[in-house]
């Protein structure tokens, strides 16, 4: 494993939509496993990758929106999650389909979050 602290500064944004994808699938692998420790500290990647885009100018997040249509469920469903604050309709809309389709957990995963924001209780940032 390498120790090696990832400076996501320094990559463009092309590497950091290439990681973004990179980690759904492992994602994916790591959910199949039930590796929960692995899927959270990629998740915490993820989000650095997400925070990152966001802090650029311009913010840079829309450009997750071209993960949309990836082979990968996971990678559909975090790229919904990380544009429901800047596509809230068409996150929507990728969260509803995956919902719809029973690729489970994605589906299930899809179908809390829409509950989630529905209630209240989840706010997209």
């Amino acid at each position: 494993m390498n120790s090696k602290k990832i400076h996501f500064s320094e990559q463009s944004d092309a590497q950091l939509l290439a990681r973004a994808a990179e980690i759904g699938v492992a994602q994916d692998h790591a959910l199949l496993g039930n590796e929960i420790a692995r899927f959270n500290k990629l998740f915490d990647e993820l989000m650095s990758i997400k925070n990152e885009l966001r802090a650029r100018p311009g913010d840079r997040r829309r450009l997750i929106m071209e993960l949309y249509k990836h082979r990968n469920m996971q990678v559909r469903l975090n790229s919904a999650k990380a544009t429901l604050a800047i596509a809230p309709e068409e996150a929507r809309a990728l969260l509803e389909w995956i919902a719809a389709s029973k690729h489970n957990p994605q589906a299930g995963d899809a179908g809390m979050c829409l509950w989630a924001l529905d209630e209240g209780i989840f706010v997209p940032d």
